[in-house]
C-alpha cells in the first residue's frame, strides 16, 4: 500500500499509570530510549496530573526533560487534565498535550471529577492562556462507557464540535473499555472525518475483548491518520471497570508492516523492547510474542 501511518507510542502514560509499585525513573527512561531506537517517532512520555491522583507520574518533569533533551527528533507529548497541568508541560518544553474529556458525563466525574462543561471550560481557559500549545482532544468513552453503556454517535459529533468551537484541530477518538465493534468503529471514524475535514483524527483502543487490532485497523482503514498503542499491550483506564488492556505496539507494527504500511518502526528492535519491558515491569499485558524468521528478539 505504501502508506503512511503515525504510530503513537503512549505505554509511558498509560501503560505506566495503573503499576501501583513505583516504577523508577531511569528505567522508564530506558523503556523510552528502546522504543526511541526501535524507530518511534510520537511519544506520550508522562501526564502532568497530581500525584494524589496518579503517584506513578510524580516524575513527569523528569521525564519529559529527558525525552525533549536526548530525543529532540521525536515528537514528545503528555497528557493533562486541567490547565496547571498545560502550565507545567509547557514549561517543561512540551509543545502538544492531550487533554482528556469524556464523552460520558458519569466517566468524566470517575476520571477527572469534573462534570463535562467543566472540563470544556478548562479546555477554553487553556487555548486562551496557552494559544501556541497545541492541543489534542482525547474523545474517552467514545463508544461505550462503563457506567451509562453505549455512546451514540450524536453524542460523540456533539462532543467534538464543541472542541472545534474551541479551536482544536486535533482530536483522538478512544475505545476506553474495548466495547466497540467493528462497523461502530467505521461509523463513527468516517462521520467524524466527513462532519470535521479539517480535524486531524487518531484512534486508541483497548483490547479488552480480543478485537483490538481489529477495530485499529478499521479504524486506520476509515480514515484515522494516527493510532496510540502501547508497548506490550500495557495498561488500562483506572477509573473504568473492565478496561484491561490495550492494543500492543508490537502487534500493529508486525500486522501493519506486514500488509506494506510505513510504520517507520523496525520489528525486531521493538520486539526487544517488549520484552526488556516485560521483564522490567509487573503488569496487565495483552501483547502476544511473534516470532518470525530472522528475528533476534
Amino acid at each position: 500500500m505504501g502508506k503512511q501511518i503515525r504510530m503513537i507510542e503512549v505505554g509511558p502514560r498509560d501503560g505506566f499509570q495503573s503499576i501501583k509499585e513505583f516504577i523508577p525513573t531511569p528505567l522508564k527512561l530506558e523503556i523510552i530510549d528502546r522504543t526511541v531506537e526501535a524507530g518511534l517517532r510520537e511519544i506520550q512520555a508522562t501526564s502532568f496530573i497530581s500525584p494524589k491522583a496518579i503517584p506513578q507520574m510524580r516524575d513527569a518533569q523528569k521525564v519529559a526533560e529527558h525525552c525533549l533533551e536526548k530525543h529532540p527528533e521525536v515528537t514528545c507529548t503528555a497528557l493533562v487534565p486541567n490547565l496547571r497541568g498545560a502550565r507545567d508541560a509547557w514549561d517543561c518544553g512540551i509543545g502538544e498535550v492531550s487533554f482528556i474529556i469524556s464523552v460520558s458525563e458519569s466517566h468524566n466525574k470517575a476520571n477527572v471529577n469534573k462534570t463535562v462543561d467543566e472540563s470544556f471550560a478548562e479546555l477554553a481557559r487553556i487555548r486562551e492562556t496557552l494559544p501556541d500549545l497545541s492541543v489534542v482532544l482525547d474523545i474517552v468513552t467514545a463508544f461505550g462507557c462503563p457506567f451509562e453503556g453505549e455512546i451514540s454517535y450524536d453524542r460523540v459529533h456533539a462532543h467534538v464540535r464543541r472542541a472545534v468551537g474551541l479551536g482544536v484541530e486535533k482530536a483522538c477518538i478512544c475505545d476506553t473499555i474495548g466495547i466497540a465493534v467493528p462497523d461502530q468503529v467505521e461509523s463513527y471514524v468516517k462521520g467524524l472525518i466527513l462532519d470535521f475535514p479539517g480535524l486531524r483524527l487518531d484512534a486508541h483502543i483497548h483490547d479488552t475483548r480480543n478485537m483490538g487490532m481489529l477495530n485499529t485497523l478499521v479504524a486506520i482503514q476509515s480514515g484515522a491518520v494516527g493510532v496510540q498503542s502501547t508497548l506490550g499491550g500495557l495498561g488500562g483506564c483506572p477509573f473504568a471497570p473492565g478496561a484491561s488492556g490495550n492494543t500492543a505496539t508490537e502487534d500493529l507494527v508486525y500486522m501493519l508492516n506486514r500488509m506494506g504500511y510505513d510504520t517507520g518502526v523496525e520489528f525486531d528492535k521493538l520486539m526487544t523492547a517488549a520484552k526488556y519491558l516485560q521483564a522490567n515491569v509487573e503488569g496487565n499485558y495483552s501483547g502476544h510474542q511473534i516470532f518470525v524468521a530472522g528475528c533476534n528478539a
